[in-house]
């Protein structure tokens, strides 16, 4: 006599369940790859522990098994999607914009025409972090000291380095994962460490947890000295409560990011990996309170990189207008 406890019998209704969802799905699956990767960024950065949700819901969703793959950030992101590497990666508008223009640094004279965008992720913030004991609470004071700035390809790393010339400041940058940079700012390796990142950022909340610490941005002034060469970045506010560290709110810049494909990915596999993300958005936010801003209302916040065309259907179907800048060529 077989025996059936209440757990084996709960296991073999969830399979039968799941079994009978893909018998009722008629989408055509026969050009969907069999497993699906994530490029996503170094630890102790957002996009590492947003990504991981990514590739939650979309393994959960759309039954393919999904991993992730830790790199230096949207610059690799860009070219490893471009050269069939992964089938997803998560980028700011800046280094897409110089990928879509052939001036990405990791590929110069490459023009990406092929990347698709799929759906928008959060804005990212530049911020900045030193210990309380250094003294340290501007951006010019970064002048003759020793900055980190995260992985060299991450959008930190594109563009503090940039800004510190145009700023007329002598600083000696650093390049290394988020986690590791500021542990070195915590014994005193580095004199602070500049990036950008969805809110919270992990690395500097645990940063607080070491040292009494103090988070800061571009002054007005800078902002007004930059602005002019960013402009695929906004003026933005990151407010008192992001960081135990923070009394006021921090002015600052911020790009946008989105998460993108490219042009061969299967139009059905594009529609289902977009539905998937809105209609499992609570479980984004779980992983990382910046998906709360993963919402349809912000579709139009790429106007820059062609949506793909599978995503482009889903949009359409829930009344969302897409920008011109971002509509597919032979869409209208």
């Amino acid at each position: 006599m077989i025996r059936t406890t209440t757990a084996t019998a709960t296991a073999i209704a969830l399979a039968l369940a799941a079994t009978q969802a893909l018998a009722q799905d008629d989408t055509d699956r026969s050009d969907w790859p069999s497993t699906f990767v994530v490029g996503t960024a170094s630890p102790g950065g957002t996009y590492a522990i947003y990504g991981q949700g990514v590739a939650s819901v979309i393994g959960s969703a759309l039954d393919i098994p999904t991993s992730t793959q830790q790199t230096q950030g949207p610059a690799q992101n860009l070219v490893l999607v471009n050269r069939d590497r992964v089938d997803l990666g998560l980028t700011t508008m800046g280094p897409a914009f110089e990928a879509l223009n052939g001036e990405l640094e990791l590929d110069p004279g490459t023009e990406f025409e092929n990347i698709r965008a799929l759906f928008p992720m959060y804005v990212t913030p530049f911020q900045a972090a030193a210990l309380e004991q250094s003294g340290i609470t501007s951006v010019s004071e970064f002048d003759g000291k020793t900055v980190g700035t995260g992985p060299r390809a991450g959008t930190g790393g594109t563009y503090w380095a940039r800004w510190f010339d145009a700023l007329g400041l002598d600083v000696n940058v650093q390049n290394g994962p988020l986690g590791d940079q500021t542990s070195q700012l915590a014994d005193g390796r580095l004199d602070a460490v500049a990036t950008a990142a969805g809110l919270p950022l992990a690395a500097f909340t645990e940063l607080e947890a070491l040292a009494p610490t103090v988070i800061f941005s571009l002054s007005e002034e800078e902002i007004g000295q930059l602005q002019d060469s960013v402009p695929y970045a906004q003026t933005f506010e990151i407010p008192a409560e992001t960081y135990s560290s923070l009394d006021e709110p921090v002015q600052t810049m911020a790009m946008w990011n989105i998460a993108f494909t490219d042009e061969n990915m299967p139009e059905s596999l594009a529609y289902e990996i977009t539905k998937a993300i809105f209609e499992n958005q609570e479980d984004l936010v779980s992983t990382h309170a910046s998906a709360r801003e993963t919402l349809l209302e912000n579709v139009g916040k790429n106007d820059l990189v062609p949506y793909h065309p599978g995503a482009v259907r889903y949009y359409r179907e829930q009344g969302i207008e897409i920008p011109e800048g971002a509509m597919p060529e032979g869409m209208e």
